[in-house]
């Protein structure tokens, strides 16, 4: 039966008690297979360049395709055969493919891929790993090629509605799209399946929360407050241990500080240096002399070394801290078996709530000093370079606190 196969002849194509085939009056090799049940499947015929027959199936019309996908389907194959492409061939591979694709699931690619480069290649590789794990869970077992824009528009509301931050969710969906990214540059995927995917917006002109003047004064009395009170309950202890004859822990009435929480603090007020960097922070980094601190590209966010100024109460608190240091240890505030520091989250909330300093994060700290900065008229390109700013845009969170610059720029118009 011949019959130009398109969605207006299909009813032509009634079932009959044995199977048949209908050929198409135009595309040669294009045909049509009908069952007795009404299943309607599409092929292609060709001849081989060894001159055998064969076919290629092209799919069930109506489950799986149109008739006009159909068409154009076999339009395409012919114009291969007429090249001379093995046909046959490309469909296996391509077949193969697809089930190559189908195993490379995001949980595979990052455990044998991504995460031995993220780990060698980024500083936070490790913390970027985890997040991305427990943040979507329900993705690790998609193949890469499965997880979509819509899987993530669902997600980004789910969390949106857990009072989640979008610049939170911003981030988070950064790093995913990273890892989908080297799957597209490694050609494990033909395509970043997130490319489309445009970050929430935000308000690029939120306020940075700093310490106001009652705060600050209160940071630092409380400071001072916890290293007497530690200094007298070490004495207490130790004079408990003396009657006893036990061995004496490290006598603290003739250092500055108690433990290591005021100077780390200090610094952090007095000169923006991240959590990280602080953590990473070398004795060699410090120059008394010129009263100078460098922080290293390979310990900065940016990847770039810069220089900072030490004030004078920064300075004095490193040179008190050098006098009760761990000795030995290169780096300025070890762990206490002498390692990085993991986090100091504890004794940070205690103190914020002594001083009765709410939504203030250790980050605030860096916000802080940017703000104090441009509040004293210091300007905002010195600003970034302090704080080592990846651009400009970053650092003009703070501008709004520059001394009446509004005021005096509307003045000049008279």
């Amino acid at each position: 039966m011949k019959v130009k196969l398109v969605s207006s002849n299909l009813k032509q194509l009634q079932p009959q008690e044995k199977a048949y085939e209908a050929v198409d009056t135009e595309i040669k090799g294009f045909l049509v297979r009908v069952q007795p049940t009404g299943r309607q499947t599409a092929y292609f015929s060709y001849r081989t360049m060894s001159g055998k027959r064969s076919r290629i199936k092209i799919g069930v019309i109506g489950s799986e395709l149109t008739i006009a996908q159909a068409r154009d389907e076999a339009k395409a194959y012919a114009g291969k055969v007429a090249a001379g492409a093995d046909v046959q061939g490309e469909k296996a591979t391509a077949k193969k493919y697809a089930k190559h694709l189908q195993k490379n699931t995001l949980y595979l690619f990052m455990e044998e891929s991504y995460k031995p480069w993220a780990l060698a290649n980024l500083k936070s590789g490790h913390l970027t790993i985890k997040s991305i794990r427990a943040s979507f869970k329900h993705l690790l077992p998609l193949p890469l090629v499965d997880i979509t824009v819509r899987e993530i528009e669902h997600w980004r509301v789910a969390e949106l509605n857990r009072g989640i931050k979008p610049s939170t969710i911003n981030r988070l969906v950064s790093a995913l799209s990273a890892v989908l990214t080297k799957a597209h540059l490694w050609e494990v995927i033909p395509e970043h399946p997130l490319r489309k995917v445009k970050p929430l917006k935000l308000d690029e002109a939120k306020r940075a929360r700093f310490l106001s003047e009652e705060e600050n004064a209160a940071l630092l009395q409380v400071l001072d407050n916890r290293d007497q009170e530690l200094k007298e309950a070490r004495a207490s202890a130790n004079e408990h241990r003396r009657r006893r004859g036990y061995e004496q822990y490290q006598d603290l009435s003739d250092f500055a500080y108690a433990d290591r929480m005021t100077p780390m603090i200090m610094l952090s007020l007095k000169t923006g240096m991240r959590k990280g960097e602080v953590f990473d922070l070398h004795w060699e980094a410090i120059d008394f002399e010129n009263k100078v601190v460098t922080v290293h590209g390979e310990f900065a966010k940016s990847a770039k070394t810069r220089h900072i100024p030490l004030s004078p109460s920064a300075i004095q608190a490193l040179e008190n801290w050098t006098r009760q240091a761990y000795p030995d240890n290169e780096r300025v505030f070890p762990s206490d078996t002498g390692g990085r520091l993991d986090n100091v989250n504890t004794a940070w909330r205690n103190i914020l709530k002594t001083a009765n300093i709410e939504e203030f994060r250790w980050h605030d700290m860096r916000h802080d000093f940017a703000s104090q900065l441009v509040m004293k008229g210091v300007p905002l390109n010195t600003v970034r370079e302090l704080c080592g700013h990846s651009d400009l845009n970053t650092t003009l969170r703070y501008a709004h606190l520059a001394p009446d610059h509004k005021a005096d720029a509307v003045a000049l118009i008279g």
